[in-house]
């Protein structure tokens, strides 16, 4: 038999060398001295603070804090794509760093970092470990503002081009606007797994202790699974035309109130080592905070300046996304036998092809109808009811109060708005809704608690460990609390007493709303409905977020009829309660 040779080698001919491409260098494990290798594994990377002092110092200026982390972080990961291959780092990876590094306005980067400075005071360690969650954290932000944005087929973001669009005018010179554009989608797609790649990498090099690095991982992997669920509940939504006032609130809560602050929160809180009370308080108010900053996002979109927003208006009607506010505006018009508006949804929503008039037309609806006065009123009691749970936790009052006046900013509460306690919610500056005298998150000068945001004659907050008639244990009796989340279950509370309390003005009359369908409502300052409240009353609430039941009020679908599509849940618990960890005693929830 002859021998076969391979075709592009001469027989006997040494084979042709191939170059060597680059390779990044592996990290060097320490030597047994404790010398370290080359390049040894950084356990902790990035100006990091040193001591107390950097720590407030970086109070001054948080943003720019973590973008000095970004910016140490993506110079490292840019080195390395370019070892991998100069095109890909030129085209793709450059753009990743440079719209991450751009930036919005930080809000979830803030959020853990002071929630951790909230429940860790000055600890640089603590500090540094917020410091790496909150870059990871706006990277996972790069990520799904770059899927969105080819989802939503939005040709900008943050007032520049989105990321796709940029890629398709590149090459739209060369092979046509209709090829560009698929590969200027698919890029873009790749971009954003390559955030995501990069999030998950600082997460792993943050330096925590061994149980909260535990914890810390099971509350980002949960955390990177909501986002996703209630993004897909968004898409498939539109081509369903779900339209159920619960499924468009527990999509709002999935994609957006526990991504964009309650995990942030509890991020941060975690890695300062907060106990379980703190931690669940924080991210009940995180939960509260986080509907209201969706819904308000949603106002944003129809009637909001571009200019402001970064994105053109009216991106989710043209799509057809079932949104909150479009599911009262229907429910609304269906109930009072509004043909005409009901025209007009049914015209416009997800019209690719939506004009100006059209959106005009769609704007007059959701007035007419009272949905965005409802969706209004709702964010405001959402708002008011976050607070009441932030304002019961025991914080470190340097970093509670920044962290409060966050919270309502990231609410976009109205100004002067009132609660259903008739607490301020916004406009008031940081120490709102608390008597004089006290910080915010429960401090008072010396460490005592005040009576925070109860109307007159209320029983007062108990400090942590004291137990007074009618209220919390701080770990204790059993509590029937129906959540914000739409849980609708009877839940054994840390810091439930199991007794019920008599609310401050002890009121048991029916309360008309104001915002409402025509039927008489428990308000949530003790008109004749039992409430749980954060400091454990031991009774049960009907959430602002209409959890656990059909809700016949205002934001449902009008005089003596049920909340629109019959569903009784809003919302979905996390698998391991409200903060997702899995843990006791110290590093997360303990359920």
């Amino acid at each position: 038999m002859r021998p076969t040779h391979a075709k592009d080698h001469p027989a006997g001919a040494p084979p042709r060398p191939i170059a060597a491409a680059p390779v990044a260098s592996l990290p060097r494990r320490p030597v047994a001295d404790g010398r370290e290798g080359a390049e040894a594994c950084p356990v902790a990377s990035g100006p990091l603070p040193a001591g107390s002092a950097e720590v407030r110092g970086i109070d001054a200026d948080v943003t720019g804090a973590v973008g000095r982390m970004l910016d140490h972080v993506l110079a490292e990961r840019l080195r390395r794509a370019r070892l991998a291959d100069s095109l890909f780092a030129a085209e793709l990876a450059e753009r990743v760093a440079r719209f991450t590094l751009q930036g919005g306005k930080r809000t979830r980067a803030q959020l853990v970092w002071w929630a951790s400075r909230a429940c860790a005071g000055r600890d640089p360690a603590a500090a540094a470990a917020a410091l790496h969650l909150a870059a990871a954290v706006e990277l996972l932000q790069t990520c799904a503002l770059v899927h969105d944005d080819v989802m939503d087929r939005a040709a900008l973001r943050r007032g520049r081009p989105a990321l796709h669009t940029d890629l398709t005018d590149r090459y739209a010179g060369l092979v046509g606007p209709e090829r560009a554009g698929r590969f200027g989608q698919s890029a873009a797609v790749l971009a954003g797994d390559l955030a995501l790649a990069w999030a998950d990498d600082l997460v792993a090099e943050t330096p925590l202790a061994p149980w909260t690095g535990v914890v810390v991982r099971r509350l980002w992997s949960d955390m990177r699974t909501e986002m996703v669920a209630g993004q897909y509940l968004d898409v498939q939504g539109q081509i369903t035309a779900a339209r159920s006032l619960p499924r468009a609130l527990r999509a709002a809560r999935l994609k957006s109130a526990l991504y964009s602050v309650e995990r942030p929160l509890a991020l941060g809180a975690t890695a300062a080592g907060a106990d379980d009370l703190t931690l669940r308080r924080l991210c009940d108010a995180g939960r509260c905070v986080g509907m209201a900053f969706q819904l308000r996002d949603d106002l944003d979109d129809v009637f909001g300046d571009p200019l402001e927003t970064g994105k053109d208006c009216g991106g989710d009607i043209r799509e057809g996304k079932p949104t909150y506010l479009v599911a009262v505006a229907r429910a609304r018009a269906e109930a009072a036998g509004d043909g005409t508006a009901q025209d007009v949804l049914d015209r416009w929503l997800g019209d690719a092809g939506l004009t100006g008039r059209g959106l005009d037309q769609v704007r007059d609806v959701l007035v007419a109808t009272g949905a965005r006065a409802t969706v209004e009123s709702k964010i405001d009691r959402l708002t008011a009811q976050g607070l009441r749970h932030f304002d019961s936790t025991l914080l470190d009052p340097e970093g509670a109060e920044p962290l409060r006046g966050l919270l309502v900013a990231a609410a976009g509460a109205r100004a002067g708005g009132a609660g259903p306690d008739g607490a301020r919610t916004g406009g008031a500056g940081p120490d709102q809704t608390r008597p004089e005298g006290t910080g915010p998150g429960g401090a008072r000068p010396g460490g005592t608690t005040p009576d925070q945001t109860r109307p007159e004659g209320a029983r007062p907050s108990q400090q942590r460990g004291e137990v007074r008639p009618g209220q919390a244990r701080a770990h204790g009796a059993r509590q029937v609390e129906a959540r914000p989340d739409g849980a609708g279950q009877a839940e054994a509370q840390p810091d439930g007493a199991g007794q019920a309390e008599a609310r401050a003005n002890g009121a048991r009359q029916a309360e008309a709303q104001p915002d409402g369908a025509g039927q008489a409502e428990a308000r949530a300052n003790g008109a004749g409905q039992a409430e749980a409240r954060a400091n454990g009353a031991g009774q049960a609430e009907a959430r602002p977020d209409g959890a656990g039941r059909a809700e016949g009020r205002a934001d449902a679908v009008g005089p003596g009829r049920a909340q629109s599509g019959g569903d009784a849940v809003v919302g979905l618990r996390s698998a391991h309660g409200p903060c997702a960890s899995g843990s006791r005693g110290g590093a997360g929830s303990g359920r």
